[in-house]
């Protein structure tokens, strides 16, 4: 299914007058998106203040989640007030696991959670 929705594409492409295109791209993974549920509702301004400047975004006119920035590994993690995450960023599904894993140690570090 695949390679025929590649061969579609490709043939489409040189219909426009791309002339070499390969049928067989390096796959790279470059990003993967994970969810998690602390279930338990947030203070994001509590969080922002208790989290520090350095690594943490908060401007809920903008965006309604707090960004966090995970130095090692290196994803972000949007947290929203209803206790649901995204984590961004990682290269390999124990990226998003291990920026669970500081996140949560954050708030327990923190008494944030229960």
């Amino acid at each position: 299914m695949m390679f025929t929705q590649l061969t579609n594409l490709t043939n489409k492409l040189k219909d426009i007058g791309f002339d070499k295109i390969d049928l067989k791209p390096d796959i790279r993974i470059q990003n993967i998106v994970a969810s998690a549920d602390l279930k338990t509702t947030l203070n994001l301004n509590s969080v922002a203040i208790a989290f520090g400047l350095e690594n943490v975004e908060y401007e809920p006119e903008v965006f309604p989640g707090l960004i966090y920035r995970v130095e090692a590994p290196k994803v972000v993690v949007l947290v929203f007030s209803s206790g649901k995450l995204v984590i961004t960023g990682g290269k390999c599904p124990m990226d998003c696991e291990e920026g669970l894993m500081a996140v949560r140690t954050e708030f327990d570090n923190l008494g944030l959670l229960y």
